[in-house]
């Protein structure tokens, strides 16, 4: 029960890492506000997570709409009165496009969901946190944010973009009892790689040097016990800075 009490807002929760999240989370006593755009997913979390000493209560949501952003923070502070835990892990992949073929479409999509969503869901959060002098925010970032080969142009410029934000959160906040750590995941088997559908051959070719190299596949379960240790007060001295979990793979 080392959430147990703790409100939380989870964005990216209907599948992937963001599900395991929100298991691991009410596993632990947590009452978890799961925000995602497919609600019948979040249904589905809650459902799975019924027999658990937490809550999941599923809230439909886009985190680049600031109407469902306000609505989602709004809904967890009317019913709880606060918010103690902000969990960022909604993203996209860019179709791994690079330099010469990433399209603004691509570009403003990737950006605005990966690295806008977590300023927009930060920059509603952080007054609640700010009025009871305590809140942690963690982020999911990625290898992609560390290095340069670990994703298309979008995607790594994105991540390189969370692992600023954090540092510039963590830091800032630091004297407000409020804590910002990054999680930068490896390979972990989820769906977001079904998305792709037009990927570039040129930046598949070099990444594939970088996947001969990763030791081992992980799971978004193990993730998520990350995300408790960073969430729980056990963790209260890390901040600001990126917790690489990857299973060795840049260790290389």
């Amino acid at each position: 029960m080392k959430l147990e009490n703790k409100v939380v807002l989870l964005t990216g929760a209907s599948s992937g890492i963001g599900y395991a999240i929100g298991k691991a989370f009410a596993k632990e006593g947590a009452v978890v506000y799961a925000m995602a755009r497919r609600m019948e997913k979040l249904e589905g979390l809650k459902e799975d997570s019924k027999d658990l000493p937490g809550e999941i209560i599923p809230v439909a949501g886009d985190v680049v709409k600031e109407e469902d952003i306000d609505n989602a923070v709004e809904k967890a502070l009317e019913e709880q009165g606060k918010i103690d835990v902000l969990v960022n892990n909604a993203g996209v992949l860019d179709e791994y496009k690079s330099a010469e073929t990433i399209t603004d479409e691509i570009w403003n999509k990737v950006m605005d969901i990966n690295a806008g969503g977590i300023m927009r869901m930060s920059r509603k959060v952080l007054p609640s946190m700010l009025e009871k002098k305590a809140g942690v925010i963690l982020n999911t970032a990625s290898v992609g944010g560390l290095h340069g080969m670990r994703g298309g142009l979008a995607y790594v410029a994105s991540k390189h973009a969370v692992v600023g934000m954090t540092k510039n959160i963590g830091y800032s906040y630091a004297d407000e009892g409020i804590r910002c750590i990054a999680v930068a995941p490896g390979s972990v088997s989820t769906e977001i790689g079904s998305s792709v559908k037009d990927p570039d051959e040129r930046m598949l070719n070099k990444l594939m040097a970088g996947v001969q190299i990763f030791p081992k596949v992980g799971t978004p379960d193990q993730l998520a016990e990350v995300y408790v240790f960073l969430a729980s007060d056990e963790a209260s001295f890390i901040n600001g800075t990126t917790i690489v979990v990857d299973g060795g793979w840049t260790a290389y």
